[in-house]
Protein backbone atom coordinates (compact mmCIF):
# COMPACT_ATOMS: atom_id res chain seq x y z
CA UNK A 1 0.00 0.00 0.00
CA UNK A 2 1.59 3.69 -1.40
CA UNK A 3 2.53 5.42 1.97
CA UNK A 4 2.54 9.44 1.19
CA UNK A 5 3.88 11.99 3.32
CA UNK A 6 3.50 15.66 3.07
CA UNK A 7 5.42 18.74 3.68
CA UNK A 8 3.97 21.93 4.39
CA UNK A 9 6.22 24.99 3.49
CA UNK A 10 6.57 28.03 1.45
CA UNK A 11 7.71 26.46 -1.58
CA UNK A 12 10.50 27.62 -4.35
CA UNK A 13 11.88 26.22 -7.07
CA UNK A 14 12.21 26.86 -10.80
CA UNK A 15 10.22 26.05 -13.56
CA UNK A 16 11.89 27.67 -16.64
CA UNK A 17 15.10 30.01 -16.90
CA UNK A 18 14.32 33.14 -14.64
CA UNK A 19 10.97 32.09 -13.77
CA UNK A 20 10.23 30.97 -10.38
CA UNK A 21 7.13 29.19 -8.91
CA UNK A 22 6.36 30.45 -5.02
CA UNK A 23 3.25 28.73 -3.42
CA UNK A 24 2.59 30.46 0.22
CA UNK A 25 2.18 27.83 1.64
CA UNK A 26 2.45 24.61 -0.69
CA UNK A 27 2.29 21.42 -0.34
CA UNK A 28 4.32 18.73 -1.61
CA UNK A 29 3.59 14.83 -1.57
CA UNK A 30 6.14 12.17 -1.56
CA UNK A 31 5.66 8.24 -1.94
CA UNK A 32 7.74 5.77 -0.23
CA UNK A 33 9.78 5.49 -3.37
CA UNK A 34 11.03 9.11 -2.79
CA UNK A 35 9.08 10.12 -5.60
CA UNK A 36 7.14 13.26 -5.73
CA UNK A 37 2.98 13.00 -6.34
CA UNK A 38 1.56 15.69 -5.96
CA UNK A 39 2.51 19.66 -5.44
CA UNK A 40 -0.39 21.63 -4.24
CA UNK A 41 -0.70 25.57 -3.89
CA UNK A 42 -2.60 25.53 -0.17
CA UNK A 43 -3.66 29.46 -1.45
CA UNK A 44 -5.62 27.97 -4.72
CA UNK A 45 -6.79 24.43 -3.52
CA UNK A 46 -7.91 22.86 -0.34
CA UNK A 47 -6.11 20.07 1.52
CA UNK A 48 -8.53 17.93 1.29
CA UNK A 49 -7.98 17.48 -2.26
CA UNK A 50 -4.94 15.19 -2.06
CA UNK A 51 -4.57 12.54 0.04
CA UNK A 52 -1.59 11.50 1.78
CA UNK A 53 -0.78 9.36 5.44
CA UNK A 54 1.40 11.70 7.40
CA UNK A 55 2.11 15.31 7.57
CA UNK A 56 5.37 17.54 8.22
CA UNK A 57 4.15 20.59 8.81
CA UNK A 58 7.59 23.17 8.51
CA UNK A 59 5.76 26.30 9.15
CA UNK A 60 7.14 29.25 7.58
CA UNK A 61 10.31 28.13 6.71
CA UNK A 62 11.52 27.58 3.33
CA UNK A 63 11.40 24.09 0.55
CA UNK A 64 14.10 24.39 -1.83
CA UNK A 65 15.53 21.90 -4.48
CA UNK A 66 18.55 20.47 -3.94
CA UNK A 67 21.87 22.28 -5.23
CA UNK A 68 23.92 20.28 -8.43
CA UNK A 69 27.08 21.03 -8.69
CA UNK A 70 28.47 20.07 -11.79
CA UNK A 71 32.33 20.58 -11.04
CA UNK A 72 33.93 19.81 -8.36
CA UNK A 73 37.37 17.75 -7.76
CA UNK A 74 37.24 15.46 -4.20
CA UNK A 75 40.55 14.97 -3.82
CA UNK A 76 41.45 19.20 -3.89
CA UNK A 77 39.93 19.58 -0.77
CA UNK A 78 42.92 18.83 0.35
CA UNK A 79 44.21 21.93 -0.11
CA UNK A 80 41.40 24.22 -0.57
CA UNK A 81 41.64 28.09 -0.09
CA UNK A 82 45.71 27.99 -0.88
CA UNK A 83 46.96 28.97 -4.54
CA UNK A 84 44.66 31.63 -5.82
CA UNK A 85 47.65 34.11 -5.80
CA UNK A 86 48.31 31.47 -9.31
CA UNK A 87 47.21 30.86 -12.48
CA UNK A 88 46.21 27.47 -13.58
CA UNK A 89 48.78 25.59 -15.15
CA UNK A 90 51.23 26.76 -12.20
CA UNK A 91 48.76 26.18 -9.60
CA UNK A 92 48.50 22.86 -10.91
CA UNK A 93 52.30 21.99 -10.77
CA UNK A 94 52.59 23.53 -7.47
CA UNK A 95 49.59 22.02 -5.42
CA UNK A 96 47.43 19.81 -7.76
CA UNK A 97 49.27 17.21 -9.19
CA UNK A 98 51.74 16.79 -5.86
CA UNK A 99 48.40 16.45 -3.34
CA UNK A 100 46.53 14.31 -5.92
CA UNK A 101 49.42 12.05 -5.99
CA UNK A 102 49.07 11.30 -2.56
CA UNK A 103 46.00 9.64 -3.23
CA UNK A 104 47.57 6.27 -3.81
CA UNK A 105 47.52 6.23 0.48
CA UNK A 106 43.98 4.47 0.89
CA UNK A 107 43.73 6.22 4.61
CA UNK A 108 44.82 9.26 3.07
CA UNK A 109 41.81 9.31 0.33
CA UNK A 110 39.29 8.25 2.89
CA UNK A 111 40.14 10.94 5.44
CA UNK A 112 39.94 14.01 2.68
CA UNK A 113 37.01 12.41 0.45
CA UNK A 114 35.03 12.15 4.13
CA UNK A 115 35.41 15.63 4.85
CA UNK A 116 34.75 16.74 0.83
CA UNK A 117 31.56 14.89 0.72
CA UNK A 118 29.84 15.75 3.62
CA UNK A 119 30.84 19.22 3.44
CA UNK A 120 29.39 19.49 0.09
CA UNK A 121 25.98 17.90 1.41
CA UNK A 122 26.29 20.13 4.38
CA UNK A 123 25.95 22.87 1.95
CA UNK A 124 23.01 21.64 0.19
CA UNK A 125 24.69 20.10 -2.67
CA UNK A 126 22.30 16.84 -3.24
CA UNK A 127 23.58 15.55 -6.29
CA UNK A 128 27.47 16.44 -7.17
CA UNK A 129 29.97 15.70 -10.34
CA UNK A 130 33.30 14.46 -8.95
CA UNK A 131 36.94 14.32 -10.35
CA UNK A 132 38.54 11.79 -8.14
CA UNK A 133 42.22 10.66 -8.99
CA UNK A 134 43.88 8.61 -11.38
CA UNK A 135 43.77 5.86 -8.69
CA UNK A 136 41.04 2.77 -9.19
CA UNK A 137 40.84 1.85 -5.40
CA UNK A 138 41.12 5.50 -3.95
CA UNK A 139 38.23 6.41 -6.61
CA UNK A 140 36.25 3.13 -5.11
CA UNK A 141 36.91 4.41 -2.35
CA UNK A 142 35.47 7.69 -2.63
CA UNK A 143 32.19 6.11 -4.60
CA UNK A 144 32.18 3.98 -1.24
CA UNK A 145 31.88 7.61 0.82
CA UNK A 146 29.11 9.13 -1.42
CA UNK A 147 26.51 6.30 -1.28
CA UNK A 148 27.17 6.11 2.54
CA UNK A 149 26.76 9.58 2.97
CA UNK A 150 23.44 9.68 0.67
CA UNK A 151 24.33 11.85 -1.59
CA UNK A 152 24.01 11.44 -4.97
CA UNK A 153 26.87 11.24 -7.06
CA UNK A 154 28.12 11.34 -10.61
CA UNK A 155 32.07 10.17 -10.25
CA UNK A 156 34.79 10.00 -12.38
CA UNK A 157 37.73 8.22 -12.41
CA UNK A 158 40.75 10.53 -13.70
CA UNK A 159 43.10 9.93 -16.53
CA UNK A 160 46.42 10.71 -17.10
CA UNK A 161 48.62 9.44 -19.28
CA UNK A 162 51.27 11.94 -20.52
CA UNK A 163 52.65 15.41 -19.31
CA UNK A 164 51.86 14.03 -15.45
CA UNK A 165 54.20 14.03 -12.11
CA UNK A 166 55.47 11.40 -10.55
CA UNK A 167 52.40 9.03 -9.26
CA UNK A 168 49.47 10.63 -11.36
CA UNK A 169 50.97 9.80 -15.31
CA UNK A 170 49.41 6.63 -15.81
CA UNK A 171 50.33 3.68 -18.54
CA UNK A 172 48.16 3.72 -21.60
CA UNK A 173 46.40 0.52 -21.31
CA UNK A 174 46.19 0.47 -17.46
CA UNK A 175 44.47 3.36 -17.17
CA UNK A 176 41.92 2.28 -19.84
CA UNK A 177 41.59 -1.17 -17.83
CA UNK A 178 41.54 0.73 -14.97
CA UNK A 179 38.69 3.06 -16.06
CA UNK A 180 36.40 0.18 -17.35
CA UNK A 181 37.35 -1.69 -13.50
CA UNK A 182 35.88 1.15 -11.91
CA UNK A 183 32.91 1.45 -14.71
CA UNK A 184 32.17 -1.57 -13.73
CA UNK A 185 32.33 -1.43 -9.71
CA UNK A 186 30.07 1.31 -9.47
CA UNK A 187 27.10 -0.07 -11.67
CA UNK A 188 27.43 -3.34 -9.50
CA UNK A 189 26.32 -1.43 -7.06
CA UNK A 190 23.14 -0.99 -8.60
CA UNK A 191 22.47 2.44 -6.54
CA UNK A 192 20.50 4.83 -8.72
CA UNK A 193 22.23 7.58 -6.72
CA UNK A 194 25.41 6.65 -8.65
CA UNK A 195 26.70 6.74 -11.61
CA UNK A 196 30.56 6.70 -13.29
CA UNK A 197 31.14 9.15 -15.43
CA UNK A 198 34.48 8.77 -18.02
CA UNK A 199 36.89 11.77 -16.83
CA UNK A 200 39.65 12.39 -19.37
CA UNK A 201 41.59 15.51 -16.91
CA UNK A 202 42.14 17.52 -20.08
CA UNK A 203 43.86 17.01 -23.54
CA UNK A 204 47.49 18.08 -22.16
CA UNK A 205 47.11 15.24 -19.74
CA UNK A 206 45.87 12.28 -22.33
CA UNK A 207 46.86 10.53 -25.93
CA UNK A 208 45.03 10.62 -28.21
CA UNK A 209 44.84 6.62 -27.61
CA UNK A 210 43.86 7.17 -24.41
CA UNK A 211 40.87 9.79 -25.71
CA UNK A 212 39.72 7.29 -28.51
CA UNK A 213 39.41 4.31 -25.78
CA UNK A 214 37.43 6.54 -23.15
CA UNK A 215 35.45 7.66 -26.09
CA UNK A 216 34.26 3.78 -26.50
CA UNK A 217 33.48 2.92 -23.55
CA UNK A 218 31.18 5.93 -22.98
CA UNK A 219 29.44 4.93 -26.20
CA UNK A 220 29.21 1.32 -25.70
CA UNK A 221 26.62 1.85 -22.90
CA UNK A 222 23.52 2.50 -23.38
CA UNK A 223 22.52 5.14 -22.19
CA UNK A 224 25.78 6.52 -23.32
CA UNK A 225 28.02 6.96 -19.82
CA UNK A 226 28.78 10.87 -19.02
CA UNK A 227 32.11 12.32 -19.94
CA UNK A 228 32.98 15.28 -18.16
CA UNK A 229 36.22 16.96 -18.72
CA UNK A 230 37.96 20.90 -19.02
CA UNK A 231 38.23 22.88 -21.97
CA UNK A 232 39.08 26.22 -22.73
CA UNK A 233 39.63 27.84 -19.34
CA UNK A 234 43.14 29.49 -20.06
CA UNK A 235 45.00 31.05 -22.88
CA UNK A 236 47.98 29.06 -22.12
CA UNK A 237 46.22 26.04 -21.73
CA UNK A 238 44.73 26.75 -25.19
CA UNK A 239 48.12 27.49 -27.01
CA UNK A 240 49.50 24.22 -25.17
CA UNK A 241 46.84 21.87 -26.95
CA UNK A 242 47.14 23.73 -30.29
CA UNK A 243 50.76 22.70 -30.13
CA UNK A 244 49.50 18.99 -29.57
CA UNK A 245 47.26 19.04 -31.77
CA UNK A 246 48.08 20.82 -35.28
CA UNK A 247 45.67 18.18 -36.38
CA UNK A 248 42.44 19.96 -35.27
CA UNK A 249 41.07 23.14 -35.89
CA UNK A 250 40.24 24.06 -32.46
CA UNK A 251 40.65 22.62 -28.73
CA UNK A 252 36.80 21.66 -28.69
CA UNK A 253 37.94 19.85 -32.13
CA UNK A 254 40.30 17.63 -30.28
CA UNK A 255 37.47 16.36 -27.95
CA UNK A 256 35.11 16.05 -31.03
CA UNK A 257 37.92 14.49 -33.37
CA UNK A 258 38.00 11.28 -30.69
CA UNK A 259 34.42 10.73 -30.00
CA UNK A 260 34.30 12.53 -26.63
CA UNK A 261 31.71 14.90 -27.58
CA UNK A 262 27.77 14.30 -27.63
CA UNK A 263 24.66 14.36 -25.94
CA UNK A 264 25.92 13.31 -22.01
CA UNK A 265 29.44 15.01 -22.01
CA UNK A 266 29.43 18.61 -20.26
CA UNK A 267 32.54 20.70 -20.42
CA UNK A 268 33.92 22.76 -17.59
CA UNK A 269 34.51 26.74 -18.37
CA UNK A 270 34.51 26.86 -21.83
CA UNK A 271 35.48 30.72 -21.38
CA UNK A 272 37.55 31.34 -24.13
CA UNK A 273 35.60 29.00 -26.76
CA UNK A 274 35.22 30.46 -30.16
CA UNK A 275 31.66 31.13 -32.18
CA UNK A 276 32.74 28.14 -33.86
CA UNK A 277 33.45 25.80 -30.98
CA UNK A 278 30.30 27.21 -29.40
CA UNK A 279 28.44 25.68 -32.25
CA UNK A 280 29.86 22.32 -32.01
CA UNK A 281 29.04 22.23 -28.29
CA UNK A 282 25.28 22.96 -29.45
CA UNK A 283 25.67 20.65 -32.38
CA UNK A 284 26.71 17.81 -30.57
CA UNK A 285 24.27 18.80 -27.22
CA UNK A 286 27.42 19.17 -25.22
CA UNK A 287 26.55 21.30 -21.56
CA UNK A 288 28.57 23.78 -20.31
CA UNK A 289 29.37 23.62 -16.68
CA UNK A 290 30.43 27.65 -15.38
CA UNK A 291 32.82 27.91 -12.65
CA UNK A 292 33.30 31.92 -11.69
CA UNK A 293 34.70 31.10 -8.48
CA UNK A 294 37.76 29.51 -9.90
CA UNK A 295 37.40 31.46 -13.58
CA UNK A 296 38.03 34.74 -11.11
CA UNK A 297 40.46 32.84 -8.66
CA UNK A 298 43.06 31.22 -10.94
CA UNK A 299 42.97 34.37 -12.95
CA UNK A 300 41.27 32.56 -16.33
CA UNK A 301 38.72 34.65 -17.37
CA UNK A 302 35.08 36.16 -17.42
CA UNK A 303 32.40 33.16 -19.22
CA UNK A 304 29.95 35.08 -20.96
CA UNK A 305 26.66 33.09 -19.62
CA UNK A 306 24.28 34.72 -21.50
CA UNK A 307 25.55 34.16 -25.01
CA UNK A 308 25.47 30.42 -24.84
CA UNK A 309 22.18 30.65 -22.88
CA UNK A 310 20.92 32.52 -26.22
CA UNK A 311 22.69 30.48 -28.36
CA UNK A 312 21.06 27.11 -27.40
CA UNK A 313 23.61 26.16 -25.15
CA UNK A 314 22.76 23.85 -22.34
CA UNK A 315 24.50 25.36 -19.24
CA UNK A 316 24.97 23.88 -15.55
CA UNK A 317 26.65 25.78 -12.46
CA UNK A 318 29.72 24.70 -10.46
CA UNK A 319 32.22 24.90 -7.84
CA UNK A 320 35.18 23.74 -9.26
CA UNK A 321 36.47 22.97 -5.67
CA UNK A 322 39.22 24.04 -5.33
CA UNK A 323 40.36 25.78 -8.59
CA UNK A 324 36.71 27.79 -6.68
CA UNK A 325 38.03 27.94 -2.50
CA UNK A 326 34.03 27.42 -2.00
CA UNK A 327 32.36 24.04 -1.91
CA UNK A 328 28.86 26.06 -1.47
CA UNK A 329 26.61 26.24 -4.50
CA UNK A 330 25.29 29.60 -2.73
CA UNK A 331 28.81 31.11 -3.49
CA UNK A 332 28.25 29.82 -7.22
CA UNK A 333 24.87 31.79 -7.51
CA UNK A 334 26.64 34.79 -6.04
CA UNK A 335 29.64 34.68 -7.98
CA UNK A 336 27.59 33.57 -11.28
CA UNK A 337 25.49 37.09 -10.93
CA UNK A 338 28.90 38.99 -10.00
CA UNK A 339 30.26 37.48 -13.74
CA UNK A 340 27.73 38.08 -15.34
CA UNK A 341 27.50 41.94 -14.26
CA UNK A 342 30.86 42.29 -15.45
CA UNK A 343 30.16 40.76 -18.77
CA UNK A 344 26.82 43.03 -19.26
CA UNK A 345 29.07 46.13 -18.65
CA UNK A 346 31.59 44.84 -21.20
CA UNK A 347 34.29 43.71 -19.14
CA UNK A 348 33.86 39.93 -21.33
CA UNK A 349 35.74 37.89 -22.56
CA UNK A 350 36.38 35.57 -25.75
CA UNK A 351 38.13 38.46 -28.35
CA UNK A 352 34.64 39.71 -29.85
CA UNK A 353 33.72 43.04 -29.92
CA UNK A 354 32.52 44.45 -26.58
CA UNK A 355 28.69 45.41 -28.30
CA UNK A 356 28.26 41.93 -28.89
CA UNK A 357 29.18 40.99 -25.19
CA UNK A 358 26.87 43.61 -23.25
CA UNK A 359 24.06 41.51 -22.47
CA UNK A 360 21.52 41.95 -19.60
CA UNK A 361 23.13 40.32 -16.41
CA UNK A 362 21.58 37.34 -15.15
CA UNK A 363 19.05 37.67 -12.23
CA UNK A 364 19.28 35.89 -8.67
CA UNK A 365 16.07 33.45 -10.38
CA UNK A 366 18.47 32.84 -13.37
CA UNK A 367 21.66 31.64 -11.50
CA UNK A 368 19.32 29.66 -9.29
CA UNK A 369 17.42 27.93 -11.93
CA UNK A 370 21.26 27.07 -13.05
CA UNK A 371 22.18 25.82 -9.63
CA UNK A 372 19.47 23.56 -10.13
CA UNK A 373 17.58 22.58 -13.50
CA UNK A 374 20.49 23.86 -15.15
CA UNK A 375 22.90 21.35 -13.67
CA UNK A 376 20.56 18.74 -13.60
CA UNK A 377 19.86 19.02 -17.69
CA UNK A 378 23.80 19.46 -18.47
CA UNK A 379 24.42 15.89 -16.30
CA UNK A 380 21.02 13.76 -18.11
CA UNK A 381 19.05 13.93 -14.74
CA UNK A 382 16.30 16.39 -15.48
CA UNK A 383 13.73 13.90 -15.58
CA UNK A 384 15.02 13.15 -12.24
CA UNK A 385 15.75 16.22 -10.02
CA UNK A 386 16.06 20.03 -10.42
CA UNK A 387 12.90 21.10 -9.41
CA UNK A 388 9.71 19.70 -7.67
CA UNK A 389 7.77 17.88 -10.91
CA UNK A 390 5.30 15.28 -10.46
CA UNK A 391 7.32 12.24 -10.74
CA UNK A 392 10.72 13.69 -9.90
CA UNK A 393 12.77 12.30 -6.72
CA UNK A 394 12.42 14.57 -3.86
CA UNK A 395 15.65 15.91 -3.57
CA UNK A 396 15.42 18.86 -1.30
CA UNK A 397 16.59 21.52 1.02
CA UNK A 398 14.76 22.67 4.03
CA UNK A 399 15.56 26.33 5.35
CA UNK A 400 15.25 28.24 8.59
CA UNK A 401 16.09 31.88 7.39
CA UNK A 402 16.37 32.77 11.21
CA UNK A 403 17.68 29.78 12.41
CA UNK A 404 20.37 30.09 16.15
CA UNK A 405 22.90 32.14 14.63
CA UNK A 406 21.67 32.57 11.25
CA UNK A 407 23.96 35.13 9.15
CA UNK A 408 20.65 36.20 8.34
CA UNK A 409 19.24 39.12 11.05
CA UNK A 410 15.57 38.35 11.64
CA UNK A 411 14.66 42.76 11.65
CA UNK A 412 12.01 44.99 10.85
CA UNK A 413 11.69 44.37 6.94
CA UNK A 414 12.06 48.16 5.40
CA UNK A 415 10.88 46.21 2.01
CA UNK A 416 7.04 47.57 1.78
CA UNK A 417 5.22 43.67 0.94
CA UNK A 418 8.12 42.05 1.71
CA UNK A 419 7.54 38.37 1.28
CA UNK A 420 8.83 34.57 0.61
CA UNK A 421 10.42 36.03 -2.70
CA UNK A 422 12.23 38.39 -0.30
CA UNK A 423 13.29 35.81 2.50
CA UNK A 424 14.25 33.55 -0.63
CA UNK A 425 16.39 36.51 -2.22
CA UNK A 426 18.15 37.07 1.48
CA UNK A 427 19.02 33.24 2.00
CA UNK A 428 20.97 33.12 -1.49
CA UNK A 429 22.83 36.04 -1.09
CA UNK A 430 23.25 35.80 3.10
CA UNK A 431 22.92 32.73 3.34
CA UNK A 432 25.11 29.88 4.46
CA UNK A 433 25.08 25.81 5.93
CA UNK A 434 23.86 27.29 9.31
CA UNK A 435 20.31 27.98 7.58
CA UNK A 436 20.63 24.80 5.86
CA UNK A 437 18.13 22.41 8.70
CA UNK A 438 17.13 19.73 6.67
CA UNK A 439 18.50 17.74 3.58
CA UNK A 440 16.34 14.95 1.35
CA UNK A 441 17.53 12.85 -1.29
CA UNK A 442 15.66 10.48 -3.24
CA UNK A 443 13.12 11.08 -0.09
CA UNK A 444 15.72 10.25 2.49
CA UNK A 445 16.69 12.81 5.31
CA UNK A 446 20.48 12.42 5.21
CA UNK A 447 20.92 15.67 7.02
CA UNK A 448 19.07 16.87 9.97
CA UNK A 449 20.66 20.02 12.28
CA UNK A 450 18.47 21.64 14.71
CA UNK A 451 14.99 20.51 12.91
CA UNK A 452 12.39 19.40 14.89
CA UNK A 453 9.07 19.63 12.66
CA UNK A 454 5.30 19.15 13.63
CA UNK A 455 4.46 15.51 12.64
CA UNK A 456 0.38 16.77 12.25
CA UNK A 457 -2.46 14.20 12.39
CA UNK A 458 -4.51 15.08 8.87
CA UNK A 459 -7.46 15.17 10.46
CA UNK A 460 -6.65 18.40 12.01
CA UNK A 461 -4.19 19.65 10.66
CA UNK A 462 -4.36 23.61 11.17
CA UNK A 463 -3.38 24.26 7.21
CA UNK A 464 -3.98 27.99 6.47
CA UNK A 465 -3.61 29.09 2.80
CA UNK A 466 -1.28 31.51 1.95
CA UNK A 467 -0.47 33.48 -0.86
CA UNK A 468 1.45 33.26 -4.27
CA UNK A 469 3.80 36.24 -5.01
CA UNK A 470 1.67 38.78 -7.61
CA UNK A 471 4.80 38.72 -10.03
CA UNK A 472 5.07 34.92 -10.65
CA UNK A 473 2.60 32.83 -11.84
CA UNK A 474 1.60 29.60 -10.65
CA UNK A 475 2.50 27.06 -13.18
CA UNK A 476 0.97 23.64 -13.73
CA UNK A 477 3.11 20.56 -12.01
CA UNK A 478 2.02 17.92 -14.37
CA UNK A 479 3.77 18.81 -17.22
Amino acid sequence: MTHIIAYKANVVHSVALGKLQVLQPGLVGVNEHGKIVFVLDLSQSPVDTCHFDKLVDLGEQLLLPGFIDGHAHAPQYSFIGVGMHLPLLQWLETYTFPYESKFQNLGYAKAVYEKAVRRHLNNGTTTCSYFATVHLEGCKVLTDIIEQVGQRGYVGKVNMDRNGSSGLQEDTQTSIEDTREFVQYVQSKRNELLTPVITPRFVPSCTSKLMKALAEISREHTPKLPVQSHLGENRDEISWVKSLHPESETYTGVYDDHGLLHERSYMAHCIWCSKNERELLREKQTAVIHCPNSNFSLSSGVLNVRRLLNEGIKVGLGTDVSGGYSPSMLDAIRQAVIASKLVSIGNGSGGEDTDELQHEPLSFAEAFHLATVGSAEALGLSDKVGNFMVGKDFDALVIDPYVANSPIDEAHDPVEGADVLHTFQKFLFLGDDRNIVSIFVGGRQVKSAGLKPKDVDVTSSPLTPGSVHPTIQPLSLTG
